[in-house]
């Protein structure tokens, strides 16, 4: 069941969660190119030592991206 929307930059790693919107377009269309669409379900993977980037799982790609632009993603976390 999912929750209330959350940045994806506030999640843990292991964490899973689906994709609910952008709010930024150049993050949207960034995300949509690499297959990041909203409903597909993401997990946090791993952060590099310093917390940036951020590595994560996606329709079975493993994507790397920036904490600020994580910051531009809303999730619903999958309990």
């Amino acid at each position: 069941m999912a929750n209330s929307s959350k940045k994806l930059s506030l999640l843990k790693k292991g964490e899973k969660c689906i994709v609910d919107s952008y709010m930024d377009e150049n993050m949207q269309q960034k995300m949509l190119d690499m297959g990041c669409l909203p409903g597909e379900v993401i997990t946090i993977d791993r952060f590099a030592p310093l917390g940036c980037p951020i590595a994560i799982s996606v329709a079975g790609t493993v994507l790397c991206i920036r904490k600020d632009e994580a910051e531009n993603i809303l999730v619903k976390v999958i309990d």
